[in-house]
C-alpha cells in the first residue's frame, strides 16, 4: 500500500488546539457526556430489554448478514463521532487527517460530530438496526460496553481483514483481544481511556497517593475523597484493590465491593461521586485525590502543576471508544479504508496530538515525539510496557447482570 505522510501540525498549531480544549466545551465536556451515559443506561431504561421497547431483538446471522456494498461507485463515508474527537486546523475550518485521506483516496468523508451520549445515540439508530434498514451511517464510534451490545445483538458487519492491513498488524497488545470480540473480527479500537488516580500534592501536603486503599481509609483524606459515578470504573478499580480481576469476577465479588465503597460513604470519606466535573474541585484542592481519567488529567497538568497522577500497583481499569461498521451500511469497505488510515503511525501521532487520549497503535512514539515529545513520553498517551501490564478491562455483562449491578451502584452513590 502507497505510503503517505499527512500535513504536519506545529507544535505551537497543537499547544493552541489543546489551550481551545480546555476553555468552555472542550474534550472535558465529551468525556462527561460520555461517561453519564454509563447510569443514563439504567435510567432510561434503554440497555435492558429491547423487546420491552416494542423492538424484538435481532438474529444475528440475519442482522448481521453483509449489506450490499456500493463503495467501488459510490467514493463516499459517513462517520458518526463525538465532539472535540478529530485533528481539527489551526483556523479550525479543516480536519488535516481526513482532508489527507480524501486527497489520498478520492473517498469523500461526510463527518458528523451527532454522538453526544452513548444511550441516546443507540436510541437513534437501533429502530433502523432492528428493522434491518441502513442508519445513514458506515462508520460509528462508540464506548466498548454498547459495541458489545451491538456485536451480540448482530448489529455491527465483520470486518474484512484484507482491508486492514495496517490496523491487523498496529493495534496495541492491550486492546487486540477484548473478551467481547476477540480478536477485532468487528471492531477496531479509536482511543484508549485510562482511569487513573489523580491528587493535588499542594492539597495532600506532599503526599503520594497511589492506592484505593488510600483514597478508602486515610484520615487525612477524610471527606475530600471523590469517586465516578461510572459503575464499570468506580467498581473495576475496587475489585482490583480488592485482589480481585474485573475481567472474571463474581456476584460476590461485585458485592464485596459494593460494600467496601459503602463504608467509606457511610464514615464519610468519600465526598462524593461524580462525572468529570472532579476536575475543577481537583484543581482548586477542594478535592485532594479522586479516582479520574487519564484525559482530563493530561488538560488539567497543562494549567496546574499541582495536578498528578498515579497507577496503582494492583492495576487499572482501561475501557475504550471503538469502531464499528453498522448492519446494512452502503460503503464497507470504504469504511475500512477509513479504519485502516487510522491505523498508519503518522496518522495515528497526529490524531493523538489533538484528542490526548491513549492511542491504541503501536510505533508511534517517534512520529509522535517529532509533534511533541513531552507527549511522547507521556505514559497517559503511550503507555510504557509497565504501565500496558497493568492494564484491566471491566468484563461484558449480560442483560441481566447489568441491570441488577446498575441498580445496587446507584444505590450506593444516590443516584
Amino acid at each position: 500500500m502507497e505510503s503517505y505522510e499527512p500535513e504536519r501540525l506545529s507544535s505551537a498549531q497543537l499547544a493552541a488546539m489543546r489551550r481551545s480544549l480546555t476553555s468552555g466545551r472542550g474534550a472535558l465536556t465529551r468525556r462527561s457526556l460520555l461517561r453519564a451515559s454509563g447510569m443514563g443506561a439504567l435510567a432510561l431504561g434503554g440497555m435492558a430489554t429491547l423487546g420491552a421497547c416494542g423492538i424484538p431483538p435481532a438474529k444475528r446471522a440475519d442482522a448481521g448478514a453483509p449489506s450490499d456494498d456500493h463503495s467501488a461507485e459510490e467514493k463516499e463515508v459517513t462517520f458518526s463521532n463525538w465532539t472535540e474527537y478529530m485533528d481539527v486546523s489551526e483556523d479550525e475550518k479543516g480536519r488535516p487527517t481526513l482532508e489527507a485521506f480524501t486527497k489520498r483516496t478520492g473517498i469523500r468523508v461526510k463527518y458528523t460530530e451527532d454522538i453526544n451520549d452513548n444511550v441516546e445515540f443507540f436510541g437513534k439508530i437501533k429502530p433502523q438496526l432492528a428493522a434491518g434498514q441502513n442508519t445513514g451511517r458506515d462508520l460509528i464510534c462508540v464506548t466498548d460496553w454498547l459495541a458489545a451490545r451491538i456485536i451480540r445483538l448482530g448489529w455491527a458487519q465483520k470486518l474484512d481483514a484484507s482491508n486492514l492491513p495496517h490496523a491487523f498488524a498496529n493495534v496495541s497488545a492491550q486492546f487486540r483481544t477484548p473478551d467481547w470480540d476477540p480478536g477485532r473480527a468487528y471492531s477496531y479500537p479509536w482511543t484508549g481511556i485510562p482511569t487513573v488516580i489523580a491528587y493535588n500534592v499542594k492539597a495532600t501536603g506532599g503526599r503520594k497517593v497511589d492506592s484505593v486503599t488510600q483514597l478508602l481509609d486515610d484520615p487525612k483524606l477524610k471527606g475530600r475523597v471523590s469517586f465516578l459515578s461510572e459503575m464499570r470504573d468506580t467498581i473495576g478499580m475496587t475489585l482490583l484493590d480488592q485482589g480481585k480481576d474485573p475481567g472474571k469476577f463474581t456476584d460476590t465479588d461485585f458485592d464485596g465491593a459494593i460494600g467496601r465503597l459503602q463504608k467509606a460513604v457511610d464514615k464519610k470519606q468519600i465526598r462524593r461521586f461524580t462525572g468529570n466535573d472532579y476536575t475543577a474541585d481537583l484543581s482548586k484542592g477542594d478535592i485532594a485525590a479522586c479516582v479520574g481519567w487519564a484525559g482530563d488529567i493530561i488538560q488539567l497538568q497543562a494549567d496546574n502543576p499541582d495536578i498528578r497522577f498515579a497507577i496503582p500497583a494492583a492495576g487499572y481499569i482501561t475501557s475504550s471508544d471503538n469502531l464499528l461498521v453498522p448492519a446494512q451500511a452502503r460503503h464497507k469497505t470504504n469504511a475500512e479504508k477509513l479504519i485502516d488510515y487510522y491505523y498508519e503511525p503518522p496518522v495515528a501521532a497526529q490524531l493523538a496530538a489533538y484528542i490526548n487520549y491513549v492511542c491504541p497503535v503501536d510505533g508511534v512514539r517517534d512520529e509522535l515525539a517529532r509533534i511533541d515529545e513531552s507527549m511522547a513520553s507521556n505514559t497517559l498517551i503511550l503507555p510504557d510496557k509497565e504501565m500496558a501490564a497493568k492494564s484491566r478491562s471491566f468484563r461484558s455483562l449480560s442483560t441481566k447482570e447489568e441491570t441488577a449491578y446498575e441498580e445496587k451502584f446507584a444505590k450506593l452513590i444516590g443516584a
